[in-house]
C-alpha cells in the first residue's frame, strides 16, 4: 500500500490525531496533580519541613511599630540550630530606650550580657517582653509550626528575591490562631494573626510577616522574620 493514496493520508492523520490527543490528556492528568501537589496548604507542609530538617539558617526578627510604653522586643538577630540553641543579639525597648543585649540560649537557659554588669547571666527573656530566642527554631514548635495550621491561605503573585535577586518567592496569605503564635512568642494575647509568608520554589520559608496583638492591651503591629543560609551548623554552648 502506498502512502501517496488519499485513504491512506487520511488513515495517518487521523493516527496522529489520536496521539496527539492521548498526548495532551496525560500532560491534562499530569497538570492537574501537579497542581494539587502545589496547593498552599501542600506548600505549607513542605515549608514546615525544611525549617524542621536544617541544621540551622540565619534569623532576623525586626519591628517598626513596637507599642509605645512597652517592654518588649525589638529585634533579634543570629544564628538558629536545630539543638536549639540560638547566638547572636537582640535588643528590647527598656523605659522608652532600645538597649541591644548579646544573647546566647541553649538547654533551655538564655544567656545574656546585661549593660553595666560583667560577664554573662542567666535570664528570664519574659522579664523583658521577649521569648526565648533558641525557642523560634526549635524543630516542630517554632516559628515552623505556626505553617500547618494556617487557616485562609491564599496564594499570591511571585517576586524575584534573595541575596543576588535569583530566587522566586511566592507569596501566601492566611491566619493563625491565638494560642498558636502564644506558643511561639508568650507575649502575645490577639485573638487571632494576619500572616504573609515568601516562599521558594524549593520550598524554603524566606520570610514570615506576622501582624497581630503582641502584647497586652496595645494596638495591632507588625513582626518581619526572615530565614536564611539554611544548612548552617555551628556549635553552640553556654558561656
Amino acid at each position: 500500500m502506498s502512502w501517496r493514496t488519499p485513504w491512506a493520508r487520511r488513515s495517518l492523520a487521523v493516527l496522529v490525531v489520536a496521539v496527539v490527543a492521548l498526548t495532551g490528556a496525560a500532560c491534562s492528568k499530569k497538570d492537574d496533580k501537579s497542581d494539587h501537589a502545589d496547593s498552599p496548604e501542600d506548600v505549607m507542609r513542605l515549608a514546615q519541613g525544611k525549617l524542621d530538617d536544617t541544621s540551622g539558617l540565619q534569623l532576623s526578627l525586626t519591628t517598626q511599630d513596637l507599642p509605645e510604653g512597652v517592654t518588649g522586643l525589638v529585634s533579634a538577630e543570629g544564628t538558629g540550630t536545630d539543638a536549639p540553641a540560638f547566638d547572636g543579639n537582640i535588643t528590647v525597648m527598656i523605659a522608652g530606650t532600645e538597649v541591644p543585649v548579646p544573647v546566647i540560649a541553649v538547654d533551655g537557659k538564655v544567656f545574656a550580657k546585661i549593660p553595666l554588669t560583667i560577664g554573662w547571666s542567666d535570664v528570664d527573656p519574659s522579664e523583658y517582653g521577649a521569648p526565648d530566642p533558641a525557642a523560634l527554631v526549635a524543630p516542630g514548635t517554632g516559628f515552623s509550626s505556626l505553617l500547618p495550621i494556617t487557616t485562609d491561605l491564599k496564594k499570591g503573585d511571585s517576586e524575584r528575591g534573595g541575596a543576588n535577586n535569583d530566587e522566586i518567592l511566592t507569596v501566601y496569605t492566611g491566619k493563625v490562631p491565638g494560642e498558636a503564635m502564644k506558643k511561639v512568642i508568650p507575649s502575645s494575647s490577639g485573638g487571632s494573626f494576619d500572616v504573609a509568608y515568601k516562599i521558594t520554589d524549593q520550598g524554603e520559608l524566606r520570610e514570615a510577616k506576622l501582624t497581630g496583638v503582641f502584647y497586652p492591651k496595645t494596638e495591632a503591629m507588625t513582626y518581619t522574620v526572615t530565614f536564611d543560609d539554611y544548612g548552617t551548623t555551628k556549635e553552640i554552648s553556654a558561656p
